[in-house]
C-alpha cells in the first residue's frame, strides 16, 4: 500500500509537470499567434503608407499635368493674340489634339491603376484565405493535440482505476485466504477438543469395566467361603 500510494503520487507529480508544460506551450502558441497579427497590422499600417505616398504622388503628376495643360491653352491664347486666323485655328487643332492625346494618356493611366488595384486587392483576397486556411489547419491541430491529451487523462484516469480495482480484489482474496485459515485452526481446536472427550470417555468405561470386575471377584470370593 505504502509503494501504491508512493506511485499515486508520483503520477500525480508528473500529471501537474505535464499540465504546465501543456500550459507553457499554450502560451508559446498564444504569442506566436500575437506576434503574427501584430506584424499583420504592421504590414497593414506599411500598405496604407504606400497607398499614400502613391496617391500623392498621382495628386502631383496630375497637377504637373493640370500646369501643362494651362501653359499649353496660354500658349495658345498668345498665339492666338499673335498671328492670324488661320495660324490661331492650327493652334487651336493642335491644342486640342495635344488635350484629346492627355486625355487618352490619362484613361491608360486610370486603367492601369485600376488594374493594380484590382490585382492588389485579388493578392489581398487570397492572402486573406490563406491566413483564413492556416487558421483553420491551426485550430484543428490545436484540438486534436487536446483530444489527444484528453484521451491519455481518460487512459490515466481508466488506468488508476483498473489498479484501485485490483488492490480491492486482491484485498478481498487476501481476507478470503486469512477467513480459510482461521476456519481451518478453529475446525483444529474443535477437532481436538472431541478427541480430548473420546478418550475420556474411553477411560471413564475402562475403568467403570474394572470396579464392576472386582465387585464381581469379591462377591464370588464371599459365595465360596
Amino acid at each position: 500500500r505504502q509503494r501504491g500510494r508512493e506511485e499515486e503520487r508520483k503520477r500525480g507529480r508528473e500529471a501537474e509537470r505535464q499540465r504546465g508544460r501543456a500550459a507553457e506551450r499554450q502560451r508559446g502558441r498564444e504569442a506566436e499567434r500575437q506576434r503574427g497579427r501584430e506584424a499583420e497590422r504592421q504590414r497593414g499600417r506599411e500598405a496604407e503608407r504606400q497607398r499614400g505616398r502613391e496617391a500623392e504622388r498621382q495628386r502631383g503628376r496630375e497637377a504637373e499635368r493640370q500646369r501643362g495643360r494651362e501653359a499649353e491653352r496660354q500658349r495658345g491664347r498668345e498665339a492666338e493674340k499673335q498671328g492670324g486666323r488661320e495660324e490661331r485655328e492650327e493652334e487651336r487643332k493642335r491644342g486640342r489634339e495635344a488635350e484629346r492625346q492627355r486625355g487618352r494618356e490619362a484613361e491608360r493611366q486610370r486603367g492601369r491603376e485600376a488594374e493594380r488595384q484590382r490585382g492588389r486587392e485579388e493578392e489581398r483576397k487570397k492572402a486573406e484565405r490563406q491566413r483564413g486556411r492556416e487558421a483553420e489547419r491551426q485550430r484543428g491541430r490545436q484540438a486534436g493535440r487536446q483530444r489527444g491529451r484528453e484521451a491519455e487523462r481518460q487512459r490515466g484516469r481508466e488506468a488508476e482505476r483498473k489498479i484501485g480495482s485490483e488492490e480491492e480484489r486482491q484485498r478481498g482474496r487476501e481476507e478470503k485466504r486469512q477467513r480459510g485459515r482461521e476456519a481451518e485452526r478453529q475446525r483444529g481446536r474443535d477437532a481436538e477438543r472431541q478427541r480430548g472427550s473420546e478418550a475420556e470417555r474411553q477411560r471413564a468405561e475402562r475403568q467403570g469395566g474394572r470396579e464392576e470386575e472386582r465387585k464381581r471377584g469379591r462377591e464370588a470370593e464371599r459365595q465360596r467361603g
